[in-house]
C-alpha cells in the first residue's frame, strides 16, 4: 500500500486543482521516542500535513516552515517541509494537555515562512488563530493573502497524518457554477482511515466518482533530521575552548540537545580534548 506521498490532481472540467497527502512511515519516524499524548500528536500531525501540502508547491531548494505559538497547554508547534519533501517537526506542551486543537493552542498566532533557497530574504506571513480548526485558520489566510478560495481538510492521530486541499481557479464558476460546492461536499467526507487503506488514485476516484480527473506524478515524502555530530562540534569550536571547558567543569559534561530532531550530543573531557585537537 502506497503511503508517505503527495498526489497532485486536477478536475479537468471544473478548473479546480488539489493535492492529497498521506504520511505513515515518515510520520512514525518523526514522533519516534517523543511519547506525545494523543491530542499533541493530532495537532502536530495536522500541522505537518499542512506543511507538506504547501511544500509540494515549492520549487528549487525552498522550504516551508509553519510555527504556531499560543498561550494554551501547547505553547509551540513547528513543522517544516523542503521542496524535495523532507519533513521534520516538534511540539512543546504542558503535562496533561487535553482538548481540541485550538483549545490546546489557546489565543495565539500562526506564522508561515517561505524560503526560496535562492536569496537571503524570507517571506513571512503571520495570522491569528481563528475558527474551530487549523484548517479554518489557514483557509482564511489563503482567502485574504493569496486571493485563493480553498478547502482544506487535515486529519491526524498517533499512526498517520493526512490532508487534502482543493483550490478554486479563476474560471471555475464559469465552467460549472455548482462545481466548487459539489467538490467540497464530497471532500468533507474523507476520513483518516480511508487515506491509509486505499491507493491514492483509487481514493480520489471513490471520493469524486463522477468527475474527470487528471492525476500527476506521485511525489514521495520522507522524514529527514540526521544525527550530525560534526556540525555540533563546529558549533562548540566556535564558542572557544575556554568557554567549552568552563561548561565541562561546571556540569561534568557538555550536553547539546537538538529538540527539532530529538537528538542528544554528549561530550566528556576526553571528547572535548579530542575535538579541539582535531582543530589543529
Amino acid at each position: 500500500m502506497q503511503t508517505d506521498y503527495v498526489q497532485p490532481f486536477l478536475f479537468e472540467d471544473l478548473d479546480i486543482r488539489g493535492r492529497l497527502v498521506c504520511l505513515s512511515g515518515a510520520w512514525a519516524r518523526m514522533v519516534e521516542g517523543r511519547d506525545y499524548p494523543a491530542p499533541i500528536a493530532e495537532v502536530l500531525g495536522q500541522t505537518t500535513a499542512l506543511a507538506v501540502l504547501l511544500g509540494a508547491n515549492q520549487k528549487g531548494s525552498g522550504r516551508v516552515t509553519l510555527q504556531v505559538r499560543g498561550n494554551g497547554p501547547v505553547s509551540l508547534l513547528v513543522a517544516d517541509c523542503t521542496s524535495d519533501l523532507r519533513i521534520r517537526g516538534m511540539a512543546h506542551f504542558a503535562p496533561g494537555a487535553t482538548g481540541g486543537v485550538l483549545e490546546l493552542l489557546g489565543d495565539g498566532r500562526f506564522a508561515l515562512t517561505l524560503d526560496d533557497g535562492r536569496s537571503e530574504q524570507l517571506y513571512q506571513s503571520i495570522v491569528p488563530l481563528q475558527g474551530d480548526t487549523l484548517s479554518d485558520t489557514f483557509s482564511s489566510y489563503l482567502a485574504r493573502s493569496e486571493q485563493v478560495e480553498a478547502f482544506l481538510l487535515l486529519l491526524a492521530d498517533d499512526d498517520a497524518a493526512c490532508g487534502l486541499v482543493l483550490e478554486k481557479l479563476p474560471r471555475a464558476d464559469e465552467r460549472d457554477p455548482d462545481g466548487w460546492n459539489r467538490m467540497t461536499r464530497f471532500a468533507a467526507t474523507l476520513t483518516l482511515r480511508e487515506t491509509l487503506d486505499t491507493q491514492p488514485y483509487d481514493l480520489l476516484t471513490r471520493l469524486f466518482p463522477e468527475e474527470l480527473l487528471r492525476v500527476y506524478k506521485l511525489a514521495r515524502v520522507e522524514y529527514h533530521c540526521p544525527y550530525d555530530v560534526e556540525k555540533v562540534k563546529d558549533m562548540l569550536r566556535s564558542l572557544g575552548r575556554a568557554e567549552v571547558e568552563s561548561i565541562l567543569a561546571e556540569k561534568g559534561e557538555v550536553l547539546i540537545r537538538n529538540e527539532m530532531c530529538n537528538h542528544e550530543y554528549r561530550f566528556d573531557s576526553d571528547a572535548v580534548a579530542q575535538m579541539f585537537a582535531e582543530e589543529n
